[in-house]
């Protein structure tokens, strides 16, 4: 996390929007003597965002790993560009390159879910992204050949992760004068060298769908 607290002062309520919203990360298990094990994962956060529901393939080594229940890490990132200085159109050219992100570290303790139903684990991920396909008709699992998605269903099994702690780098130019933010949130709009930067630039100016107070 970015030491600034100008960065840092974001509520609650907005680190879980993102988590939501994003409902994929890249969840860390330490090993002891060894690197940590990393997997790229979809998942469910709980309405209380005490606890995000996910699943891993047995293949995994990660699966093998968490034979009981493990402290771990779950980072989910936002969008993110690169700000040029001459963005700030700042007569003194005292600006310097910079960043712009948003990022997310939720800590907590890694277990299997052994009373969380696989299928209704799949049925309520995948409808969580469906959901915001509209108007098109949510794909269901049902539409699968039976033999099939069983045979898929025996490759995964469900886990849970309990969130201890959550923290969250909302760096989007606080530290800079209103009309500095407001120019380079025009000029990243279009930016080519980041991730979603029309998000990105919408954040910047204090909008945007992570944004709002439930």
């Amino acid at each position: 996390m970015h030491p600034n607290p100008a960065f840092r002062s974001e509520p609650l309520f907005l680190h879980l929007n993102l988590l939501r919203w994003r409902g994929f990360g890249v969840l860390i298990v330490p090993v002891e003597d060894d690197l940590p094990m990393v997997s790229h994962i979809p998942f469910i956060l709980n309405d209380a965002g005490t606890e995000a529901e996910l699943h891993l393939v047995r293949s995994n080594p990660m699966f093998r790993a968490v034979d009981r229940p493990l402290r771990a890490m779950l980072v989910v990132n936002g969008p993110d560009g690169y700000v040029s200085p001459d963005w700030y159109e700042d007569p003194s050219n005292s600006q310097v390159p910079t960043w712009n992100y948003v990022a997310i570290h939720a800590k907590g303790v890694l277990e299997r879910a052994t009373e969380t139903a696989l299928r209704d684990h799949l049925d309520r991920l995948s409808a969580s992204f469906e959901d915001r396909l509209a108007p098109k008709k949510p794909w269901l699992a049902k539409k699968m050949p039976p033999q099939k998605l069983e045979s898929m269903m025996r490759a995964i099994d469900v886990f849970r992760f309990r969130i201890e702690d959550i923290d969250g780098t909302w760096k989007l130019n606080q530290n800079k004068s209103e009309a500095q933010r407001e120019t380079a949130a025009a000029h990243m709009k279009h930016g080519p060298v980041g991730h979603e930067t029309d998000a990105l630039a919408q954040m910047m100016r204090g909008l945007g769908p992570t944004v709002t107070e439930p």
